[in-house]
């Protein structure tokens, strides 16, 4: 044999050996480690979610509206105060002139903003967000992120998670054991805030009405510690200013009450987070502070003195879970906005047996026919393309395994495909190669002419097929990704079997035996 040959033996055997090499590893219960099974294999949680991106905005504008009002204060620019109206927040004054103030100062300090004259009579005006479809744009991007940061905690292997339309978020989690407690936990707004209780407001008055603007009434649930029902919920008049809020979070962890033997949830501030909690503390000494979380009370301790080095805790009748999925979201960070379920499915371990057992059963039939029908039709050479096609499943997982791709119902039916694209280049091949025969031509020429002459149909094709799966990977979803992975790595493969392998192989054994004639 040339040297030529034993390089092209010499890179077919390397190839094969890497594919094996990713392919071989197992865990303990006997399953590939590196070669990931999709939902729709393996069992979990389908859901579709609807960010409520309006919301942000209106969000957005009121945290803007509540600095805006405390640094007018410091400008001595006296309002009366603010009320939500739809998305806009409306801004009453005690005179006409501090209307024109606080303009001036809106126009020089927030250009983002846009105001409109209310009510000339009293000096009211409406502040708007000029850019809400980026606000919007933004939300979902951010709901985005922050869901992935939960999922990565609950450790699920290769979720999906992808943006879907314009306010949609669809996620895929194989193999999840608890769909609830996922459910839950990536759907939880986790809107942490600090707010003081108003002592001069008595709770009857609250509730009978007699509530001043500048206040809200918020609960908080009263648990049974031993059946987790709720018993009560115990109203606080609350001022509405947000004097700190859970973005300025750096940690979050949950640690045991050794005197109650109970679990909490201990927050750390950032630096700035930490002054401002510090002086927070000092100026309210005696005084009762909330903490809220997506607008329930959690606990109003009294101040007893300043606090300084920025902790913080979350106590209640919490279960050590309930504790732990408090300590994500609350590290994952607050939801720009509330999501939605619009569609949610769960795959039972049971159905994916039933689509794995299909699948292996679509693949060995096809598999069988194809093997039967190329012995029977090209004889030797049908053979020798049967061993192609085998190798090319091969190298197809094997190429999965090496990039971490998941296997989905979709993707065994893209393998499918491939064996009759793998196939269907080899076809092309030896009907070259009988035609060159026909015409008198040598065992040696016909097998050269017959690999040169169906190359560019083979390679043409190919390449148009691979463009399509690269397009339906990058815009499509899910289980279009999944079969576009598999189509991807099928094609390349194909054209490695079916003219690289098997031209080697059949000039190596020309060689060796000095063939006359071609058993095709």
């Amino acid at each position: 044999m040339s040297k030529l040959l034993y390089v092209k033996y010499a890179t077919i055997l390397a190839i094969i050996a890497a594919a094996l090499y990713f392919l071989v590893p197992r865990d303990d219960q006997g399953k590939l480690k590196n070669l990931h099974l999709g939902l729709d294999l393996q069992g979990g949680v389908h859901l579709l979610l609807g960010v409520a991106s309006d919301e942000a905005v209106t969000n957005h504008l009121a945290r803007q509206v509540d600095e805006i009002l405390a640094e007018a204060r410091d400008n001595k620019i006296y309002t009366l105060g603010a009320r939500q109206s739809g998305p806009r927040q409306e801004i009453t004054f005690a005179a006409p002139r501090e209307r024109e103030k606080f303009k001036e100062y809106i126009a020089r300090e927030y250009p983002a903003l846009l105001y409109t004259d209310l009510d000339d009579r009293h000096g009211a005006i409406a502040l708007d967000v000029k850019e809400a479809a980026r606000i919007k744009d933004k939300a979902v991007d951010q709901a985005l992120e922050i869901i992935r940061n939960r999922v990565d905690a609950l450790g699920v292997a290769e979720p999906t998670l992808q943006r879907q339309g314009k306010e949609q978020i669809l996620i895929q989690l194989p193999g999840m054991a608890d769909p609830e407690r996922a459910k839950k936990l990536i759907g939880r707004t986790a809107v942490l805030e600090f707010k003081m209780v108003d002592e001069s407001v008595s709770v009857a008055d609250a509730l009978a009405g007699k509530l001043p603007p500048t206040d809200e009434v918020l609960y908080e649930k009263v648990v049974d510690k031993v059946t987790g029902r709720i018993l009560d919920r115990k109203p606080y008049v609350l001022i509405r200013r947000v004097v700190l809020t859970g973005d300025l979070l750096t940690d979050a962890q949950v640690n045991i009450d050794q005197r109650y033997n109970e679990p909490y949830v201990s927050m750390q501030f950032s630096t700035l987070g930490a002054r401002k909690f510090a002086t927070l503390t000092t100026e309210n000494v005696g005084k009762r502070m909330a903490i809220i979380l997506d607008g329930n009370v959690y606990s109003a301790p009294v101040i007893r003195e300043r606090i300084g080095g920025g902790r913080a805790q979350i106590t209640g009748s919490y279960t050590m879970a309930e504790a732990q999925d408090l300590s994500i979201v609350l590290r994952a960070g607050a939801l720009p906005a509330k999501v939605t379920p619009l569609e949610e499915r769960t795959v039972g371990p049971s159905m994916g047996a039933d689509s794995i057992a299909a699948g292996e059963l679509s693949m060995a039939v096809g598999f069988g026919l194809v093997v039967i029908f190329m012995a029977i039709y090209y004889r030797f050479f049908g053979l020798v393309a049967d061993l192609a096609v085998f190798l090319n499943l091969v190298l197809v997982l094997g190429g999965m395994a090496a990039f971490g791709a998941t296997l989905t119902m979709p993707g065994i039916a893209g393998m499918v495909l491939t064996v009759g694209m793998a196939v269907d280049a080899n076809v092309l091949i030896y009907e070259r190669i009988r035609e060159e025969l026909r015409l008198g031509k040598s065992a040696a020429s016909a097998l050269e002419a017959g690999y040169a002459k169906a190359f560019t149909a083979i390679f043409d094709s190919n390449l148009t097929t691979l463009i399509a799966a690269l397009v339906l990977f990058q815009f499509g979803t899910g289980s279009v990704k999944g079969f576009a992975v598999t189509l991807s790595l099928g094609t390349v493969a194909s054209m490695f079997t079916a003219i690289f392998c098997t031209r080697a192989l059949f000039e190596g054994l020309l060689g060796a035996r000095e063939m006359k004639t071609l058993s095709i």
